[in-house]
């Protein structure tokens, strides 16, 4: 095997043994400490990682494990949608009565918006889910691994504007992190952020979606010292 091949499976092995890790949920729950929500509504998303086909990164990531062409879907959401318009996220929506649990509503979700093959995605797992008390969600994060790569598109335009591989080397790279700060009705929010480039624009990722992979990859051990006082002020 290659010294990339072997980085390849070391990350996948690495993202499966989060599934029985305390630390992650130590993490998480430092992350987002836990809500009670009076009747969460289910929701899954798909964080699928794999190999990207073309454009790996230019960073060369600290941690061995993370090769230049490791990478993580992700998609944009709508200008014209009612809710989070615009935003950067994982595959994902809530549990239609037809799925039998998360994983099933993750992949559903993520056919229906990116047109991937399903049977292309091994699942390695669920991780703890997360509750989002402003829209009253319970989202469980299933962790992916590509097995067998297939094209993805933005299916449905009044969804999704764009669809897209990002290199993990990106995400971590610190001249690409930032804290996003958030004012309104007299209260003030800061969280992670990563800007990423796609189709030649520059987009930032920040609430849900950076708070999840901020804290994998903590988890990880992947996260590089990055400067914090780095902000970008999001509108309200």
């Amino acid at each position: 095997m290659t010294p990339r091949e072997v980085a390849r499976g070391s990350a996948r092995a690495q993202l499966e043994a989060l599934l029985g890790d305390d630390a992650l949920r130590d993490v998480w729950r430092s992350a987002r400490p836990p809500l009670e929500l009076d009747a969460p509504r289910q929701a899954a998303v798909l964080i699928l990682f794999g190999v990207l086909d073309d454009l790996p990164s230019d960073h060369r990531a600290q941690a061995s494990v993370v090769s230049s062409d490791l990478d993580v879907l992700l998609l944009a959401r709508a200008d014209t949608l009612s809710s989070h318009a615009g935003q950067i996220a994982f595959p994902g929506g809530r549990l239609d009565p037809d799925d039998v649990d998360a994983v099933a509503a993750a992949l559903r979700e993520a056919r229906e918006e990116t047109g991937l093959d399903p049977d292309g995605v091994e699942v390695l797992g669920e991780l703890e889910p997360v509750p989002l008390a402003y829209s009253q969600h319970l989202v469980t994060p299933v962790l992916g691994w590509w097995r067998s790569p297939s094209p993805v598109r933005a299916v449905d335009a009044a969804e999704s504007s764009a669809v897209f591989r990002t290199p993990v080397a990106d995400l971590l790279d610190p001249a690409n992190r930032r804290t996003t700060v958030l004012r309104r009705d007299g209260e003030e929010w800061r969280g992670p952020g990563f800007v990423v480039a796609s189709a030649g624009a520059d987009r930032l990722v920040w609430g849900f979606t950076a708070l999840v992979l901020d804290a994998l990859f903590d988890a990880l051990g992947w996260t590089e010292a990055w400067d914090g006082s780095r902000e970008i002020e999001l509108a309200p």
